[in-house]
């Protein structure tokens, strides 16, 4: 029997990183910390990232090629209803980030305060693009009403807080109340106010 391939040390730190950020959220997490959980030292963790702010940049890359690859796929299969299509959106996003507890917090900006700025906006845009994508998808419905039309962009946004309100939900319950818990229910009904 052969061994399994190695881990590559990039990606061993970043799930570090990402395991330290969910398991002591209200901690600031320097690289000398960092790299004593990997193993290394500092010089060796410079040596894969230019900076701390680089493993945040590939930690929030991740998140955006994981979501919006599966998200993408989920908009092109034109055998859902606008409804259904929404609802796997949804599903997939708050399914990434209760399996993601740490790169989730990223996503929140709670692991950023005190990082670099353009950090927090990129975070921003992720959660501006999954907007948009819901707004196109509830807009460009074949089954749309004018009525659902011309309420998609509230109708984006109000899913869009949903998802941040149960993300949040999540990281301040200590990842205990989970944002996928009782989600059917609840997507019933944001679903029947959205679409009627």
């Amino acid at each position: 029997m052969t061994d399994p391939k190695p881990i590559p040390r990039r990606q061993q730190i970043l799930q570090a990183l990402a395991r330290e950020i969910e398991l002591h959220p209200a901690s600031r997490i320097t690289t000398a910390r960092l790299a004593g959980v990997v193993g290394v030292s500092e010089a060796a963790l410079y040596r894969h990232f230019p900076g701390k702010a680089a493993m945040f940049e590939a930690l929030i890359e991740f998140a955006e090629d994981a979501v919006f690859g599966l998200v993408n796929r989920i908009v092109a299969d034109e055998s859902d209803t606008a409804r259904r299509c929404c609802e796997r959106i949804v599903g997939v996003v708050l399914g990434f980030a209760e399996h993601n507890a740490g790169i989730m917090r990223v996503l929140l900006g709670e692991a950023l305060v005190g990082e670099d700025r353009a950090l927090s906006e990129r975070v921003t845009r992720f959660f501006e693009r999954l907007e948009t994508q819901l707004r196109m998808v509830i807009r460009d419905a074949d089954d749309a009403s004018l009525t659902q039309r011309s309420r998609a962009g509230a109708s984006a946004n109000l899913i869009t807080a949903f998802i941040l309100g149960r993300m949040h939900q999540y990281s301040a319950s200590g990842l205990r109340r989970r944002p996928t818990e009782d989600l059917d229910r609840q997507w019933a009904m944001i679903a029947d106010a959205v679409f009627g």
